[in-house]
Formats: structure tokens, C-alpha cells, sequence
């Protein structure tokens, strides 16, 4: 049986600090890579990254971007680990970890509730009831869709994120229902299950890394928390892609509410795969062609076959990613903004076919899509103290840090009054 693994950073490390900062852990569990951030609350609520590691997983560790070696995800993510919190000279212990996999489901719930006295003040009491009745409904809806996607077969599932979109009272926009009156309420909320195994499995993790979970974030929604940022009042509208190992993840976020997140399973694996099917090498060989493409190292008399075998993929990706957007039926139009991360967005002919390619044209958008990749300097709210991150690979990671730092907000106000609490829980 495996035990818990004990580095040194629990006692000189910390002392290079000052004892009252505060500071988070972030791990980017991938397919091809874990990735860790150790960061420290700033005085005005920001984030400043101290330490960054990453280290590589092997072929067997992951499937579909769920975890399938505990322990080999394990010794990566006590490699990665060690290397943040060399650079940051700290510990950290309060951890928030990314979930991903085809498996994760979230959507954006409606829910009407009609008020037995509409001249009674809405109560916090209330509220806490109308959330409840909601995620039991979003509860039962993802249990509907999993049954499907596995033939029928009822697993155990959790929820992993929830996060409030809008209320309205008698069709009457509020940011706070306390206090209100009225006969019908509307709310909608966000919500993301994940597979109890699944959920189970980065417990274990961070169990054995000697880590205290503090949340685990669908990764997609994570994403979106790095574009939107710590701005209550954010209006941003795109369709966030993060490509990955194993999967693609898909959050499509309106007037800076998110609607919602899809993952597919295919990501940068399933490229180098093609290469390495229609080339006839091994996997190691084939990556090196697919990259080689990027940074002319590719021979050029391989160069052709190289791009020919990774179109055959590119073509069922994008099939992927517009029957991904089919499933927000509920928006009028799609935004015309998509932002790019994950290392498989590295791959330049992704960028150039959703720039060039008419994949959109039975989608509802108003005009032609834009497509960039995200800029870490984008990322609002979050600073690099290392200089080391500068492109969008380690998007989903500084994410994840936005939703510890949610997390933690939540937690601090718990001794504060049940009002206070709900206030903090609104913005969020």
C-alpha cells in the first residue's frame, strides 16, 4: 500500500515567508503533463504566482483524462510539486485540483419556482432551499445523460462545481433575492458532476502528496474563472477551448455567466496516434514528427505525410467540437469569440482550420468566428512572479487558482453572518 509522500516543505521552506501570507496550490492533472502552481494571496485579493513545475506522464497513467495509475500520477505530481516549491522557496498545503475527463458534465439549469406567499421577503432560508431544489434537478439530469453515454450502466456520481448564472423575481433581474417580494422566481445555476471514481481517485492523490483538498474544479470551469476573472460585474461572452492530452474541453461563457461545459475525447494523444498509425512508428517517434511541424524539425520529406495524417484526426475534431456546441440550444446565438489553451492548441493547423475552414456554418453564429489563443497576461487578477508562463499552456492551472481563491473567500465567511455568506456566494 502505498503511504502518504513526505517532502521538506513543511518546516525551513516556510520560514522564508511571512508567516501570516497565505498561499494555494494548484495541480493540472493532464494526460501529458501535470502541471504546479504554488501562489500567494496578495493584501488586495490577488494572486501571485511564486513556483511553477511540470512533469510528464507516461502513456499508462491516464485514460481519457481521468487518472488510471494512482500511483504513477502520484510520483509526477510529487516531481512537479517539488519543482514549485524549489522556486517559490514555500510550502503550501490548501490544494485545488482539476477533474477532467469525458465523463464530467456541466450544464446550466432553469429552474421556476412559484411562491405560496409572494407578499413575504425572500429569506436566506429560502434561497438556501431554492439552490438545493435546483442541484437536485441538475443532479438527476446528469445522471440521465451519463446512463446514455455508458450504455445504461448507473454510476455513482458527485457534484463538483456550482456556480449561480442569474435570479430573476416576476422577471425582474436581481443580483441579491434577500429581502425581495414576489410570486415567481427564476434561477439559473450552474453545475458540474463528475463520476465518483473519478472524484475518488484525485482524493487518493492528494492524499498521498500530504495535500489538503481544498475544492476539485471541472477543468473547463476553471477556465473560464481565468477569463472572467475576479470582476463581479463581467460581461465577457466566448466559447473557451482547452486542448489537452486526452480530452477537449469546451466552456461556453455568456455576458460572464457561464452556460456551460462539454469535454470530448480527443485531444493531443489522438494526433500523434494518427502519425503514428499511418507512419508506422512508435509513439515516441510520432510525437517528435507532430511538434517537429511547429518548429521546422520535421524532415521535409516527412513533412507531407506528417500533415496528411494529422487532417484525418483534425476533421473528426472538428466534428467533435461543433456537435459540442449543438448542445447549447438555449443560446439565441453562440459567441463569435473563441479562446484557445491547453498544449494541444499548439498545433497550428487547429488554429488555422477553425480560422479558415466553414466547420461553423450550422452553428448559430452572427458572424464568422475569431480565434486567438489566450495570453497569460489575460488571466485578470493573477500575476507571475517566475516569468516562466507566457503562453497558454498553463491556463487551466492559473484557473484553478481563481477557484481556490473562490473557495477560500467562501470559507473565510463562514463566521460571518448567513447574509454575509450568501453575499460572498452570489458574486462568485
Amino acid at each position: 500500500m502505498l503511504g502518504k509522500i513526505k517532502r521538506l516543505k513543511k518546516t525551513a521552506r516556510t520560514s522564508k515567508k511571512d508567516a501570516g501570507d497565505q498561499f494555494l496550490v494548484s495541480l493540472d492533472i493532464g494526460t501529458e503533463f501535470v502541471k504546479a502552481l504554488i501562489a500567494r494571496i496578495t493584501e488586495d485579493n490577488g494572486i501571485e504566482i511564486l513556483g511553477v513545475g511540470r512533469a510528464h506522464q507516461t502513456l499508462h497513467d491516464m485514460q481519457a483524462g481521468a487518472i488510471a495509475d494512482i500511483a504513477g500520477v502520484v510520483a509526477n505530481c510529487d516531481i512537479a510539486l517539488n519543482q514549485a516549491e524549489k522556486q517559490a522557496g514555500v510550502s503550501a498545503r490548501s490544494a485545488v485540483v482539476g477533474i477532467a475527463g469525458e465523463l464530467v458534465r456541466g450544464n446550466t439549469t432553469t429552474v421556476k419556482f412559484s411562491r405560496k406567499n409572494p407578499n413575504k421577503e425572500i429569506d436566506v432560508t429560502e434561497v438556501d432551499s431554492i439552490f438545493m431544489h435546483v442541484q437536485e434537478r441538475a443532479l438527476e439530469q446528469a445522471k440521465k445523460e451519463l446512463s446514455v453515454d455508458t450504455g445504461g450502466k448507473e454510476i455513482g456520481i458527485k457534484l463538483v462545481n456550482s456556480a449561480l448564472i442569474s435570479i430573476e423575481i416576476d422577471g425582474y433581474s436581481v443580483t441579491n433575492p434577500i429581502g425581495f417580494q414576489g410570486k415567481e422566481v427564476s434561477v439559473q445555476l450552474y453545475t458540474a458532476f463528475a463520476p465518483q471514481v473519478h472524484f475518488g481517485a484525485i482524493e487518493r492523490v492528494a492524499h498521498q502528496l500530504d495535500l489538503d483538498l481544498l475544492t476539485v474544479a471541472a477543468e473547463p470551469f476553471a477556465v473560464a474563472r481565468a477569463v472572467i476573472g475576479d470582476d463581479p460585474n463581467a460581461n465577457l461572452s466566448a466559447i473557451l477551448i482547452d486542448i489537452g492530452g486526452g480530452t477537449t474541453d469546451i466552456a461556453v461563457v455568456n455576458e460572464g455567466g457561464v452556460e456551460g461545459t462539454k469535454m470530448f475525447g480527443i485531444g493531443g494523444r489522438s494526433y500523434t496516434k494518427s502519425v503514428e498509425k499511418e507512419l508506422g512508428t512508435d509513439f515516441e517517434r510520432a510525437e517528435s514528427l507532430k511538434l517537429g511541424l511547429s518548429n521546422d524539425r520535421t524532415p521535409e520529406p516527412r513533412r507531407k505525410s506528417v500533415e496528411d495524417a494529422l487532417r484525418k484526426t483534425l476533421t473528426v475534431w472538428l466534428n467533435g467540437v461543433e456537435l459540442g456546441l449543438e448542445e447549447f440550444p438555449k443560446l439565441d446565438h453562440l459567441p463569435h469569440r473563441i479562446l484557445l489553451c491547453g498544449g494541444g492548441a499548439g498545433l497550428e493547423m487547429i488554429v488555422d482550420a477553425l480560422n479558415r475552414k466553414d466547420w461553423y456554418s450550422e452553428l448559430p453564429f452572427t458572424k464568422k468566428p475569431q480565434v486567438q489563443l489566450i495570453n497569460p497576461e489575460q488571466v485578470i487578477g493573477i500575476s507571475d512572479a517566475t516569468g516562466i508562463i507566457e503562453d497558454h499552456t498553463f491556463i487551466t492551472a492559473m484557473g484553478l487558482l481563481r477557484v481556490g481563491m473562490d473557495s477560500l473567500i467562501q470559507y473565510e465567511s463562514s463566521s460571518k453572518s448567513v447574509r454575509d455568506r450568501l453575499n460572498r456566494m452570489l458574486k462568485i
